[in-house]
């Protein structure tokens, strides 16, 4: 018998998909952590890797509830029923999305963040970040409230396709 392929994660739900009125929508809150809870954050985190991600929410995947992780710099983060405590500073920088395939801008975000929620565990996390881990954090919390980076982006002419990015890196000799 031949073994059991690995699981390979679940689908991401885009803007284009006949399910993205998901990504629209406020996301309910988690009552209780149950183990479908953990198996869909043990899902989602094969979602993120396979799609190599830097954070995802439940909406994009399909499931309307306040769920997010993150995966920067080989630290680990799960939020259920994230709360943005505190913002300080801001600092603009380069976006794109797995569910907005084709498109990154150039978001304003606070450069400094404490969000409290709970982990996989049930027990209660509060995080300070900074740099990336804030602004990963402040996109997925976005995505639980049916923001999506493009509505936060404050000059439309910084849209554009990634190929449209890497053109305008290359110096033109």
């Amino acid at each position: 018998m031949p073994p059991t392929p690995p699981p390979q994660g679940l689908e991401v739900i885009t803007v284009d998909s006949p399910r993205a009125a998901i990504l629209h929508r406020k996301a309910k809150p988690v009552r209780v952590i149950t183990r479908d809870i953990q198996s869909l954050i043990d899902q989602m985190f094969m979602t993120l890797e396979r799609a190599h991600g830097l954070g995802l929410a439940a909406p994009q995947v399909g499931v309307s509830e306040r769920i997010l992780i993150a995966k920067v710099e080989e630290q680990k983060i799960v939020l259920v029923n994230p709360q943005m405590l505190r913002q300080e500073g801001e600092t603009v920088a380069t976006e794109a999305c797995l569910s907005i395939p084709g498109l990154l801008g150039d978001v304003p975000r606070a450069s400094r963040v404490v969000v409290r929620g709970r982990n996989r565990h049930n027990r209660g996390v509060k995080i300070e970040a900074e740099g990336l881990l804030a602004r990963v954090l402040q996109h997925e919390i976005d995505h639980l409230n049916g923001i999506l980076f493009p509505q936060r982006v404050r000059d439309k002419k910084t849209l554009r396709s990634p190929d449209e990015a890497a053109q305008a890196a290359v110096p033109v000799k």
